[in-house]
C-alpha cells in the first residue's frame, strides 16, 4: 500500500468516523426535543393538579378549622348536645384533619414533581441547544473534511511531482548549459577561430598575391562575420528576445512563431484579437515563454502539421490559445512533456491566473491561458 493510498483509507475512515458522530449526536438532541415536550405537557398537568390541590387544601383547611371550633363547642357545652352530636362532631374533625394531612401531602409532592420536571427540562433544553451546536460544527467539521482532506492526497501527489519538476528544471538548466555551451563551440567560437586563420591568410595573400586577392578574400571573409553574427543573435534570441522589450509582446511572438514555421517546416498559424498595446514587463515575458514552451512542446513531441496561437489582449485580462493538430496524449499520464506544462502552470499560478489543457491521443492538444494583467 502507497502512502497515498494509506493516506485515503485513513482520511476515509476519518470521514466514516465523523459521519457517524454527526449521527449519533442528532439522535440524542432527537431524543432529548422528544422527552422536552413529554415532560413539558406533563408539567403543565402537574400544574393544573397543584392549582386544584391547593385550592383543596385552603378549602379543608376552613372546614377542618369550623369543625375544630364545632368540636371545641360541644367539649365546652357538653351536657347540651347528645352522644350522637358529639359523636358526629369528633369524626368531622377528625375527618377533615385526615383529608387535610392527605392533600398537604399530596401537595407536597406535586411540587416536588413540579421542580423535578423544571430541572429536567433545563438540563434538556442545554442537551438540546448543545447538541444543535455540536450538530453544526460536525456538518462544517464533516464539510470540511470531505472538501478539503480528500484533497490531501492530490496535495501530496503535487508536492512529489513539483519536486520531480524541480529535479528536472536543474537537470534542464545542465542540459541548456551544454547545449549553449556546443552552439557556441560548435557555431560563433569555431566561426571566430576561422575568422583569426582566414585574417592571417588573407595578410600572407596580400603580401604573396597583391591587393586583389587579398581583396576577394576579405568579402569572403566578411560574408563569414555576418554568418557568425547571424548565429550569435540567433543564440541571444533563444535566451531572451530583445524585441521583447523594444517592440513588445505581439510583434516578438509574431516573429518567433515565423521563425517557428521556417524551422520546422510546419504551418503555424498567429491570431491577434483586441488592442495591441504594451504590457508590463513581467506579463510580457510570462507570456512570450509560455508560448515558447507549449510551441517547444508541440514541435518536440506531438509531430504536428499545424500550430495555432491566438492571443487576446482586454484591458483587464489576456488570453491565450495555443492549439496543435498533433498525435495528443492522456493527460492521466505523466510523460516527458508533462514537465514542461507542469512549468506552464507554475508560471501561470504564480501570475495569478488559470490554465485549462484539453487533449486525447490521436486529437491533439489545447491550451486556454487566462492571466489578469495590468499595464
Amino acid at each position: 500500500m502507497t502512502d497515498v493510498t494509506m493516506l485515503d483509507h485513513i482520511i476515509t475512515q476519518t470521514l466514516d468516523s465523523v459521519g457517524t458522530s454527526r449521527e449519533k449526536i442528532f439522535e440524542i438532541g432527537e431524543r432529548s426535543r422528544n422527552e422536552y415536550e413529554y415532560l413539558k405537557k406533563e408539567l403543565d398537568q402537574v400544574k393544573v393538579k397543584l392549582t386544584h390541590v391547593i385550592n383543596d387544601v385552603d378549602e379543608t383547611v376552613l372546614k377542618t378549622k369550623h369543625a375544630r371550633n364545632r368540636l371545641a363547642k360541644v367539649s365546652k357545652e357538653f351536657n347540651r348536645y347528645t352522644s350522637e352530636e358529639v359523636r358526629t362532631a369528633y369524626e368531622q374533625a377528625s375527618d377533615f384533619q385526615v383529608q387535610l394531612a392527605v392533600l398537604q401531602q399530596e401537595e407536597i409532592q406535586l411540587r416536588i414533581r413540579r421542580d423535578d420536571i423544571d430541572r429536567r427540562l433545563k438540563n434538556l433544553q442545554d442537551t438540546i441547544n448543545r447538541a444543535e451546536q455540536l450538530s453544526v460544527q460536525m456538518s462544517v467539521v464533516f464539510d470540511f473534511l470531505s472538501s478539503d482532506l480528500k484533497q490531501v492526497g492530490e496535495y501530496i501527489k503535487d508536492a512529489n511531482e513539483k519536486q520531480a519538476f524541480g529535479l528536472k528544471i536543474i537537470e534542464a538548466q545542465e542540459e541548456e548549459r551544454r547545449r549553449l555551451s556546443r552552439e557556441i563551440h560548435d557555431g560563433p567560437a569555431q566561426m571566430m577561430a576561422n575568422v583569426m586563420l582566414h585574417s592571417e591568410l588573407i595578410e600572407r595573400i596580400y603580401q604573396e598575391r597583391g591587393i586583389e586577392e587579398a581583396l576577394k578574400e576579405i568579402r569572403g571573409l566578411r560574408r563569414m562575420v555576418r554568418s557568425s553574427l547571424a548565429e550569435v543573435r540567433r543564440i541571444i534570441y533563444d535566451l531572451r528576445p530583445m524585441a521583447l522589450d523594444d517592440l513588445g509582446l505581439v510583434p516578438t511572438l509574431r516573429k518567433y512563431l515565423e521563425n517557428i514555421e521556417e524551422r520546422h517546416g510546419l504551418k503555424v498559424t498567429f491570431k491577434h484579437f483586441g488592442v495591441e498595446k504594451r504590457l508590463a514587463q513581467q506579463f510580457e515575458i510570462a507570456l512570450f515563454r509560455l508560448v515558447q514552451e507549449a510551441v517547444q512542446n508541440a514541435t518536440k513531441h506531438a509531430e504536428p502539421t499545424e500550430i495555432i496561437v491566438k492571443i487576446e489582449l482586454k484591458p483587464k485580462n489576456v488570453t491565450l490559445v495555443i492549439r496543435d493538430d498533433g498525435k495528443g496524449f492522456d493527460l492521466s499520464e505523466r510523460k516527458e512533456s508533462s514537465f514542461g506544462l507542469i512549468g506552464m502552470k507554475e508560471r501561470v499560478n504564480m501570475l495569478n491566473g488559470k490554465m485549462t489543457i484539453h487533449s486525447k491521443p490521436q486529437e491533439g492538444t489545447n491550451i486556454l491561458i487566462q492571466l489578469p494583467v495590468s499595464t
